[in-house]
């Protein structure tokens, strides 16, 4: 549980240094060819980054590949974050005041929990709900403190309601793959989505090309803000379900604030501090989380890195050199105990 969390916070605390640092681009490259560079630059890297682990034949020892029962999942994943939250976000944004739209963007975390709760069935309890609650407080107060969400547009509005809702489904169907190579999920969905938004800023608003060299930091932010984040967003995935780590990941505006004092000279107010000590109390509710209960874990099949655990007691039908982690496909039997748990690839279960 301590490693999904931490693979959590890495990932907000990645994504969140990526603002102040894309900000410092925004004036000398239009917005939505920005947001193609920064996922060209994660597919880019992710896809380079896959490319040396074949050459070096160290995939199947890492990672379970996808399989073609992840496809349509992944599809799914990747149609709704990839192709239509973007187009849905610039579209908003044409149309709405950035303060408005930073604010409404917050509503990410609150639709892909709720989805994770009432559609997917992901358990949760008041302690889990409240501390969702304030770290997206915390969000929505440093969102809103460059001014107010009163006056925008209601088109461009309900777009960036929009876009919050497809990444929230985005974010529950990634889950779904979540057991496999977080390094080729993250590649795929990035490169897809560099490919729509440059397409949609080249083609469609015929924006010209930047520099080289804005390109090439562009790309780079994107690669460690958006590659390595969705990595570690995809790994925390696995072992603490969707909603607490979208919970986690909420923390992402704290990190790019404190950034932005540092490296962009702003002053923080009253509703830095306020927010901080929301967001604070929020990850202190959910770090001290205990979920135990006797459960029953149903006959399943699929692969993923496992070390032989009290979830893991198979035998091999191919010779194993005894090392730990490692992958293949294997089998868990039915099985009923009691332990502490968090809604993880193997605790999917009904209370």
């Amino acid at each position: 549980m301590r490693i999904g969390i931490a693979h959590a916070l890495l990932a907000a605390i990645l994504f969140g240094a990526s603002t102040p640092f894309a900000k410092l681009l925004v004036g000398d490259v239009a917005p939505v060819l920005l947001a193609g560079l920064l996922y060209a630059g994660s597919g880019l890297g992710l896809a380079a980054w896959l490319g040396a682990r074949r050459a070096m034949r160290a995939d199947t020892a890492n990672e379970a590949p996808l399989s073609a029962a992840d496809v349509p999942w992944l599809a799914g994943a990747v149609l709704s974050g990839g192709i239509i939250g973007p187009v849905l976000l610039m579209t908003g944004l044409s149309l709405t005041a950035a303060s408005t739209a930073s604010l409404l963007l917050n509503l990410e975390g609150v639709l892909t929990a709720l989805l994770a709760w009432f559609v997917f069935r992901e358990q949760f309890d008041r302690r889990i709900f409240t501390g969702m609650l304030l770290i997206i407080a915390g969000g929505v107060l440093l969102s809103a403190g460059t001014g107010s969400a009163a006056g925008g547009d209601f088109w461009g509005a309900l777009c960036i309601i929009g876009a919050c809702l497809s990444w929230a489904i985005d974010n529950n169907l990634t889950r779904k793959v979540a057991a496999s190579d977080a390094v080729q999920i993250a590649a795929i969905k990035g490169l897809v989505a560099g490919m729509v938004n440059l397409a949609f800023a080249l083609a469609w608003l015929e924006l010209p090309l930047p520099g080289a060299s804005q390109a090439a930091v562009a790309g780079l932010v994107g690669f460690a803000g958006y590659g390595l984040s969705l990595v570690l967003f995809v790994l925390a995935l696995r072992h603490l379900g969707t909603a607490r780590t979208g919970a986690y990941f909420s923390a992402a505006p704290f990190v790019g604030a404190v950034i932005s004092l540092v490296l962009l000279g702003d002053q923080p107010g009253a509703a830095f501090w306020i927010a901080a000590a929301l967001m604070a109390a929020g990850i202190w509710l959910h770090l001290t989380e205990s979920h135990d209960h006797e459960h029953t874990h149903e006959k399943m099949m699929h692969a993923h890195p496992h070390y032989h655990d009290a979830h893991h007691q198979h035998t091999h039908d191919f010779p194993w050199d005894g090392k730990e982690p490692h992958v293949h496909p294997h089998e868990h039997a039915a099985l009923t105990h009691a332990h502490p748990h968090f809604p993880d690839i193997h605790h999917r279960h009904r209370h």
